[in-house]
């Protein structure tokens, strides 16, 4: 599919801003294509710190939330962290299971199986909590849509804590919200939290703090797990804009001297650097691997790694962990073949996809639903049996809000939760074919949803690119979801030479010449052969590109990192 190149247009005193900062006005064209506005939010960007956090007592019942903890502490009460299987999960758990041991709570925790249980809380977890003696149920990454579940904990007279991020469902303008004695959720319609677009791990990251200061723990304890709240934001794909890409770029640079043995271990089994990690290594190496226990065998591997001080214990957690992703990429492929079969046979036309691929791992729903949305650019569903009926993981586009699509089909569907993204669900296989159908009934999309959009952040020529433009490019890290890698664009460049690199011939580099002469290294990371084949006898190229600094035998050089190109 031919993407369309689309140019920002958005406008701003550029000159203005980059004198007020001492900046590049390419810099400050970037940040307002990020929605950056005013000098406040352009500081916080540029310079912002942890003392530039939100204020945890803005978020609605947090407060109530951690006297509620630091009461049920005092008296002895048991109290048990319900988590999911996720990365945001397992940190979210992580965060309030050291929190709470710290404070000297009677404290454990229970991850649900995602293939026994499913997602979030149910029943038989709050009756065996129950048995177990437990007073106070504390929710982290779930419970916002586990009415019925909460309405049990109460009638069996337990306290109920419920710390979530995802969206709430509403009727006639109203939360629907389960019966709880504090629910923390920046969601929630009177939350007048300021940023709401937080991780499950940041809310209890949030109601930590509280309780730290309740106790009169140092800043300095609770800034040491800051580390995971930074994981699990970039590891569940929340926007790296305002408080989120202060975090991240904190918590990275606290990972990088991390007291953890367990990350420290698994870092060191993916072959990569603790003192070059950034956010990709934890959204595509890190962060795979700590899922990869929660989607093929248990969550609470992940949970041990991290909770682990003993050298021995977290190498082989971290080794287990590293190979049961391997597997799992494995698997992947094999199902996104399978989807993308179905789709090409059956599915071609409709606008929402939904394959069921029946005895695909349930765990890797998700996974496969994005590489469907990645390569047809459609919002895709894909179900698998399960032990009770079918469940399914969705991944969307811009266009279409996922949660609310399957609010309006809410009646083919036996539970069902997420985000305008991405979402999760159940239902009973009779109503596979009857859901598919109603989804693409529903749907307003157009043809024009479906063409991917690249968008360029200044069309700037590559003699412009200096060494300090790069280096200043790089204060916009941490890249990611909200705040991607600027990119540029020019016309008409000439190719000198181009050969093929890599022993997997996944490379080539290029001599380029600008409209102006000016002679450019550059590097296509793609199929070289392929690359070779379209070129043909060709010489000129539109291309959309970041400059890089090439280091090679101690010499330095800028080396443009094409990303995107036509040949004229």
């Amino acid at each position: 599919m031919t993407a369309k190149w689309m140019l920002y247009a958005k406008k701003a005193d550029f000159d203005r801003i980059a004198e007020e900062f001492h900046i590049n006005p390419v810099t400050a064209r970037v940040m307002r294509n990020r929605d950056v506005e005013g000098d406040e939010a352009i500081r916080r960007y540029l310079y912002g710190t942890k003392h530039d956090f939100y204020s945890p007592h803005l978020l609605k019942d947090a407060d109530k939330a951690a006297g509620i903890l630091e009461e049920k502490t005092a008296q002895g009460k048991r109290i048990r962290i319900v988590g999911d299987y996720d990365i945001d999960g397992v940190c979210s758990t992580y965060i309030l299971y050291k929190a709470l041991k710290r404070i000297g709570a009677a404290a454990d925790y229970e991850i649900p199986d995602r293939v026994k249980d499913g997602y979030g809380i149910n029943e038989q977890i709050i009756e065996a909590a129950y048995s177990d003696g437990v007073d106070t149920i504390l929710t982290c990454d779930n419970g916002i849509s586990a009415v019925e579940q909460m309405h049990r904990a109460r009638e069996l007279g337990m306290t109920v804590i419920i710390t979530d991020h995802h969206d709430i469902a509403r009727e006639n303008g109203r939360d629907i919200l389960p019966e709880a004695d504090a629910i923390v959720n920046p969601k929630q319609q009177d939350c007048g939290y300021p940023w709401k677009e937080i991780c499950g791990a940041v809310v209890a990251y949030k109601v930590v703090k509280i309780l730290y200061e309740r106790y009169g723990i140092s800043d300095r304890e609770w800034e040491e797990m800051m580390e995971f709240a930074a994981i699990a934001t970039v590891g569940d794909v929340m926007r790296l804009q305002d408080e989120n890409r202060i975090l991240v770029r904190e918590g990275l640079g606290r990972i990088r001297s991390t007291k953890s043995v367990g990350l420290r271990k698994l870092v060191e089994k993916n072959k990569l650097e603790i003192e070059k990690l950034n956010a990709f290594h934890i959204g595509f190496v890190i962060g795979p691997c700590l899922n990869a226990g929660g989607r093929l065998q248990t969550a609470k591997m992940a949970l041990r790694l991290l909770l682990c001080g003993d050298e021995e214990e977290a190498d082989r957690l971290a080794e287990e962990l590293k190979q049961l992703n391997d597997q799992r990429k494995d698997m992947t492929s094999q199902g996104a073949e399978q989807a993308a079969r179905q789709v090409e046979e059956r599915y071609g036309n409709d606008k929402v996809l939904v394959v069921y691929l029946p005895d695909c791992h349930e765990s890797l729903a998700g996974i496969i639903a994005g590489r469907l949305r990645e390569k047809y650019h459609k919002p895709s569903i894909v179900l698998t049996r399960a032990e009770e009926g079918v469940k399914g993981s969705g991944r969307s586009i811009e266009s279409y809000h996922m949660f609310e699509a399957l609010l309006e089909v809410k009646e083919l569907l036996t539970k069902f939760g997420g985000h305008p993204m991405a979402a999760g669900l159940s239902l009973n296989e009779d109503n596979v074919e009857a859901f598919r159908k109603a989804l693409n009934k529903n749907a307003k999309l157009t043809e024009e949803d479906f063409i991917p959009k690249i968008w360029i952040d200044v069309a700037m020529p590559m003699e412009y690119v200096s060494e300090p433009l790069i280096r200043e490019l790089e204060m916009l890290e941490p890249f990611g979801q909200g705040n991607e890698k600027p990119q540029f664009a020019q016309k008409g460049i000439h190719i000198r030479s181009a050969r093929v690199i890599g022993k997997n011939r996944n490379a080539v580099k290029l001599s380029m010449v600008t409209p102006r002469g000016v002679p450019v290294d550059g590097i296509a990371f793609t199929d070289g052969d392929t690359f070779m084949e379209e070129m043909g006898m060709r010489r000129e190229m539109d291309v959309i590109y970041y400059p890089g600094i090439n280091e090679y035998n101690g010499r330095r050089s800028i080396q443009m990192v094409i990303k995107e190109w036509r040949f004229s």
